[in-house]
């Protein structure tokens, strides 16, 4: 009887496994057909090196740096290998670019968790551009692939409690404020308390009216 467990739960355990790698692999397959996402006045696009120069401008801005795990750039060498090393390094990671003057604003990242099918993101955008709507313009043209494309159930992220401006990004899009997470990320040595966002798939199809 411990012998028929035994298998029982290994086969179990195997297909489980098989099952996940195939979730990755269509998700990957999915993300690599959509390298390019369209608005009214954005492209959600893969990096490319002649981006350097606009990645340079964001990436060494104090201010921009101030909300992000991430330390920056100090040269334009830095944000090529940045480019090769990172942005170009997996599926997901979209430059944001804007159509009429064809400048890269910023960046905007989703990170699939195929076994609980969820989504969450990070983004990040040029000083020089916020309060134009622009990330809500993105976030809800990833919120639509995720959830159409992707067929994800669930689309999650979370923001530092001093950067409120990001939650008004997430709530525009129609996320709901979920809860707060006490010192759950420590960034440049501090210990920062995190507002979570999310939002289901049903819940996405009653705002946009998708049946």
């Amino acid at each position: 009887m411990w012998r028929e467990a035994s298998r029982y739960y290994l086969t179990y355990f195997i297909l489980l496994m098989i099952g996940s790698g195939v979730l990755v692999a269509n998700y990957n397959e999915i993300l690599h057909k959509n390298p390019t996402l369209e608005t009214q006045r954005l492209l959600l696009r893969k990096f490319s090196g002649d981006d350097a120069y606009d990645l340079f401008e964001w990436g060494s801005d104090p201010e921009v740096l101030k909300t992000l795990v991430w330390n920056g750039i100090s040269t334009i060498d830095e944000a090529h290998d940045n480019i090769f090393n990172f942005y170009l390094s997996r599926p997901g990671i979209f430059a944001i670019q804007v159509k009429e003057s064809g400048k890269c604003i910023g960046c905007l990242d989703i990170r699939i968790d195929s076994d609980n099918e969820k989504t969450s993101f990070g983004y990040v955008l040029n000083r020089n551009f916020w309060g134009k709507g622009y990330m809500t313009e993105a976030l809800r043209a990833v919120l639509e692939f995720c959830f159409v494309k992707l067929e994800i159930n669930r689309v999650e992220a979370n923001h530092y409690i001093t950067n409120p401006a990001s939650g008004k990004v997430m709530e525009k899009a129609g996320m709901k404020k979920e809860g707060i997470t006490r010192q759950s990320v420590k960034v440049k040595g501090v210990l920062h308390d995190c507002v979570l966002y999310g939002i289901l798939r049903e819940e996405w199809k009653d705002l946009n009216s998708v049946v």
